[in-house]
Order: structure tokens, then sequence, then C-alpha cells
């Protein structure tokens, strides 16, 4: 890392539909998902204004894994990671760039879910992959 210089992604927010889940050749877990944030204000006009801001998420590894079995459409999520800048060549030859977080880690936000199945599984700040336990959230 070079002097002075940090690439820090914090955010909170709801994911926009469940994780894509996928494996690469290598058997290394890939997961995407698009994660929504909102901002209110007053304008000069004294009326309230609503922006939402839609972030595009990746994991890789166990983390992945986990992110495709835990999280769900609509859930609020805490993510941290890094942003980064990739290119690609579509099938026409015109070259694409996509900008998105990768992230390190994830805890789950909110009310838990009310299916069986997911009160069954482990919660993420038990794993090595969300360390941060529900103190130590920034809000």
């Amino acid at each position: 890392m070079q002097k002075g210089s940090v690439n820090k992604v914090v955010l909170v927010g709801h994911l926009g539909g469940d994780p894509e889940t996928r494996f690469l050749p290598s058997g290394a877990a890939v997961a995407n998902f698009n994660l929504a944030t909102n901002e209110s204000w007053k304008d000069t006009n004294g009326e309230f204004q609503d922006k939402t801001e839609w972030h595009r998420c990746v994991m890789f590894g166990k983390s992945a894994e986990l992110a495709g079995d835990l999280l769900k459409k609509g859930q609020l999520a805490y993510i941290e990671g890094k942003l980064q800048t990739r290119n690609w060549e579509d099938k026409d030859g015109v070259k694409r760039y996509t900008t998105e977080v990768v992230c390190d880690m994830f805890t789950m936000l909110g009310r838990k879910m009310d299916s069986a199945e997911t009160q069954e599984r482990p919660k993420p700040n038990e794993s090595e992959d969300s360390p941060l336990e529900d103190d130590d959230l920034p809000f």
C-alpha cells in the first residue's frame, strides 16, 4: 500500500436481491449482489427528498458461500471491503468498465428472519470471515 493511501468501503444497506453464487473452475465461490443505501434531506422548500444509491458488490471464498446461504433480498446488512474497477470487451468488441465493492466481510443486521431454515444457520459474526460483534458496530 502506498503511503497515505486508503481504499476502504463501509456500507449499511438493504439487499436488492438474493446473492447470485457461482463457483470458479478452481472451486472458489463468487457471490454477486446489489446493496441499496438511502439518503434523506430537506430541500430549500422544506420538502423531504430521498435518494437511493445502488452498489454492486462481490465476495469470494468462504465469505461468498456464507453470503449465498445467509443473505436474502430486502435484508439489512453491514459490509466492509474496497472499491475495484475492472474492464472487459463485450461481444461487439466494445470496452466496458464496472466499479464494484469487493467485500471482505458482512454482518446481517435488523430483525431475524422468520423461517426455521434461517434460524438453524450459523450467525455471520460466529465465523472467522465476520469478526465484528454486535457491540463493535459503528452505529
